[in-house]
């Protein structure tokens, strides 16, 4: 079996120490650490970190192989230092059977770049009438703890009770897109000035405000445990807070452009730019980012949204809604967090590992410590790079990044998966 010495690296962004990695297992860590037929990573300078997770991935297949696939996708997931990442459900067909979750995750074993676990969908085609098969996923090979219409909210509160009611019984959670859709016909941004001056349809935030303060009342009524997805409002902050505060089991996500962009971009109808939930303001972008910082909100999750060319090429109101982010995650959460004193590498190795490991149910493979006898799934960090943003050179079938021209920070130079490199010197191996 395979030996790799890491050696001089910050782990946790701490001390410099030695990493080991004998086949799939960290062996030993320390400093002075030697290895006979070791192959030798020198890493000075670098951070270390568990190999990242996201709890919030569309890789489009089944059905949608124009924009991405589990291969392509999960190239873009090492690339960007994920070992682990969960596959949304709004496929085609969807994901709301034992026999699609199950292709879904046999397609990720194929890929080899890094661990897939499908998401279950709550109902049936996604259509909010009917609960899915959500025993008969957990029961399957996938083991599918984590269920959601995402793309679309469980607005029926009486279904959503439901699923709640359901996914106790195994320990699942029910991750819901809080999107009343009512208050969202029509709607093309953040309701605002922009959208006041710019003529476009108006996204309240109380429309999901409304959805997360039902729903962790609910989580409380049943005892269950609710995830929020892509959180992005000052009010729904607020609202998570509050719900904690009364010991409600839920959790939540910022997604990485949330904690940078605005709705001043959309003054460009660039619809690189149109995601949902929209792009807010910056009274709400600096609450997204306490709210990481003092663990109110729980993770950074990617929402990863490939699109086709022609999707996204268009005129405003006929783009589709979303942006890709695997490769370019760490970097926005290194500028966004780190390099403005609300977290230390130790913290975002908790919102982007060990905390969506355990809320996933891959905290026995995924989320580990750096230490010896623990799986070998780790990052490795160039903290000091400075590049900008090149869509051409994603690994990702799709380009519909909001960064391009950006200079970012950081650049993951090694991942392991199992001790195993997926990317060498900022390639892919």
């Amino acid at each position: 079996m395979s030996k790799t010495l890491i050696r001089g690296a910050k782990v946790l962004g701490g001390e410099a120490q030695d990493v080991l990695i004998d086949g799939e297992t960290i062996s030993e860590v320390g400093t002075g650490l030697s290895a006979d037929g070791a192959t030798v990573v020198e890493a000075a300078d670098q951070v270390l970190l568990p190999g990242l997770v996201d709890l919030h991935t569309h890789l489009r297949e089944p059905g949608r192989e124009d924009s991405e696939t589990v291969l392509t996708g999960t190239r873009a997931a090492a690339s960007g230092g994920y070992t682990a990442v969960f596959a949304m459900a709004n496929t085609f067909p969807v994901a709301d059977t034992a026999g699609v979750v199950e292709q879904v995750y046999r397609l990720g074993k194929e890929s080899g770049y890094c661990d897939v676990q499908p998401i279950g969908a709550v109902t049936i085609g996604l259509e909010g009438k009917k609960l899915s098969e959500l025993g008969a996923m957990h029961e399957s090979a996938a083991r599918v703890t984590v269920f959601s219409d995402d793309g679309k909210c469980v607005d029926d509160a009486v279904i959503m009770r439901r699923a709640l009611e359901y996914v106790k019984a195994f320990g699942g959670v029910i991750a819901q897109h809080a999107q009343e859709p009512r208050l969202t016909e029509g709607a093309q941004m953040n309701e605002g000035i922009v959208s006041a001056e710019l003529g476009l349809g108006g996204w309240p935030a109380v429309a999901e405000e409304s959805i997360i303060a039902r729903d962790v009342l609910l989580a409380e009524h049943v005892g269950s445990r609710v995830h929020i997805c892509h959180l992005s409002t000052a009010g729904s902050v607020e609202i998570v807070r509050w719900a904690k505060s009364r010991g409600i089991d839920v959790t939540a996500e910022v997604t990485p452009h949330h904690l940078l962009l605005t709705d001043e971009l959309v003054r460009s109808y660039n619809p690189v730019y149109k995601v949902n939930p929209p792009l807010r303001t910056e009274r709400d972008v600096m609450a997204l980012r306490e709210a990481l910082a003092d663990g109110t909100i729980d993770i950074v999750a990617t929402d990863h949204a490939p699109h086709p060319h022609e999707d996204k090429d268009c005129e405003w109101a006929a783009a589709a809604m979303g942006m890709v982010g695997l490769e370019t995650a760490l970097s926005v959460v290194q500028q966004t967090m780190v390099e403005t004193g609300l977290l230390d590498w130790a913290g975002v190795a908790e919102r982007m590992s060990f905390a969506p490991a355990r809320i996933g149910g891959l905290s026995h493979r995924h989320g580990r410590p750096v230490s010896a006898g623990e799986p070998a799934n780790l990052t490795l960090v160039d903290t000091s790079y400075r590049g900008v943003v090149d869509p051409a050179g994603f690994a990702s079938r799709s380009r519909n990044t909001p960064y391009e021209g950006r200079e970012l920070p950081g650049r993951v130079t090694h991942t392991f998966l199992r001790g195993r490199t997926t990317v060498v010197d900022g390639k892919l191996a």
